[in-house]
């Protein structure tokens, strides 16, 4: 079973994805209480779309499933289904759409969101295509009313110390290599209400 290690925002690597964080825990109103995704409104959102998805949560504990409702275009060649016609990645679970091996290996870092109700942060080391390494990093972020999880919205980003890679089917169905998690995290700490700021811009997730 997979381990979740409580973490402060600092444990999250990419600057982009650090920022979705900081504009969510300013969108928190209490620390007991989720926010609405209705109020999350980060800057320049939509110049990070295309490395995003976002889920309706259907159920709960493990049982709990998760209704794709936005598809990151550059996530759909990752996961190496871009021969999937547009209007079909969403309004579909995230198992069907990844397969059963996969959604295994991933959906521990959705339960863990959906039972803790905060964000949670997971980083694994896969390879492309010509045997680079690649840092795949994945935050979710938990939206609802009151403690339970009705939606979440996610970052997942690929990253190289080695310059440039494929990103096409790098976590795909038959990657180069299975991913090694290194990093599983649950970011609980300094949930102290932060300054309201951002931006007034709208972008709706589903």
């Amino acid at each position: 079973m997979t381990q979740f290690e409580s973490a402060n925002p600092s444990v999250v690597r990419s600057i982009r994805q650090r920022d979705l964080l900081n504009t969510w825990l300013r969108t928190l109103r209490k620390p007991q209480q989720l926010p609405a995704v209705a109020d999350f409104r980060p800057e320049r959102i939509a110049d990070e779309l295309a490395d995003m998805m976002s889920f309706d949560v259907e159920g709960e504990g493990t049982a709990a499933r998760f209704v794709i409702t936005h598809e990151g275009a550059r996530l759909t060649a990752t996961y190496g289904n871009d021969h999937v016609a547009p209007e079909m990645r969403v309004n579909r679970y995230l198992d069907d759409a990844i397969g059963p091996d996969r959604y295994a290996r991933v959906v521990p870092s959705y339960l863990a969101c959906i039972s803790h109700c905060r964000p949670t942060y997971s980083v694994a080391m896969v390879q492309d295509a010509d045997g680079k390494e690649v840092s795949y990093e994945r935050l979710l972020l938990p939206f609802g009313s009151g403690t339970r999880v009705e939606k979440i919205i996610g970052s997942y980003k690929a990253i190289s110390i080695d310059g440039g890679f494929k990103v096409h089917n790098l976590m795909g169905r038959r990657p180069k290599s299975l991913p090694i998690g290194v990093v599983n995290a649950v970011i609980d700490r300094e949930m102290a209400r932060r300054p309201v700021g951002g931006t007034d811009e709208i972008i709706e997730f589903g």
